[in-house]
């Protein structure tokens, strides 16, 4: 115990910072993407809504090493894209934390999606058409009728979208590496310690971990729980 206490006492925070923040910003562009993206594809023609939903759904099944090949190819500076970034707007997201949020949020975007869309499809329609005949424009019906009686599916979405983001490790070391207090994340962390031999650092870190998700598993289901118990009142 006393030597735990004295990793803990010496231990450097910011990957766990670094994660948080990363996790967050991911989570929040996930959020409206994955909204957007639900709310399109469930509208689009069968052969299309087929196609993109394979495409949108890739880097839930692809490696993320092979997700991670793909964003260097993008937004490389030897790249078209990556060097127009650079060049034109002084963005660089090779070796940055902006590497970070985007390689977390390519990760965990199906997640957003995936429960997005399917608390979507379980909406009455019934709903949807007497918000219509009552006036209201679409934008309002959406945001004020579909989201949240999608509530507990978006939000199931946005938390273990924020969990995925916060642990993601492949996709993230390719794209932003990992450079102390700028793009070192606790899955880094965790992994450079293991490397060096040092599984009591591991181990802390790893309880952390723990700790965050259990925390984050929990929040969910309690929310969740909380929100179909209303549903059932009403």
């Amino acid at each position: 115990m006393e030597k735990i206490g004295q990793i803990l006492m010496d231990l450097d925070w910011n990957p766990l910072f670094i994660s948080l923040k990363t996790g967050a910003a991911a989570t929040v562009l996930a959020f409206f993407l994955g909204i957007y993206a639900a709310k399109k594809v469930m509208h689009a023609k069968p052969g299309l809504k087929a196609f993109l939903d394979g495409i949108l759904t890739l880097p839930m099944v692809l490696p993320p090493t092979a997700a991670g090949f793909f964003l260097l190819l993008i937004f490389s500076t030897r790249r078209p894209f990556g060097a127009y970034l650079y060049d034109t707007f002084g963005i660089r997201v090779i070796q940055s934390w902006l590497g970070c949020v985007i390689a977390a949020m390519v990760i965990a975007f199906p997640l957003m999606y995936r429960n997005a869309r399917a608390a979507f499809e379980q909406i009455d329609v019934n709903l949807i058409y007497a918000a219509r005949t009552l006036g209201m424009s679409e934008w309002k019906i959406f945001w004020k009728v579909v989201i949240p009686t999608a509530g507990p599916g978006v939000a199931a979405g946005t938390i273990l979208t924020f969990a995925r983001a916060m642990g993601e490790y492949g996709a993230t070391s390719m794209l932003a590496g990992n450079i102390p207090g700028k793009t070192g994340t606790i899955a880094q962390k965790i992994a450079m310690v293991i490397q060096d031999g040092d599984y009591m650092t591991a181990g802390v870190w790893v309880i952390i971990v723990l700790i965050i998700a259990f925390i984050i598993v929990l929040a969910m289901n309690l929310f969740i729980g909380k929100r179909m118990k209303n549903i059932r009142r009403w």
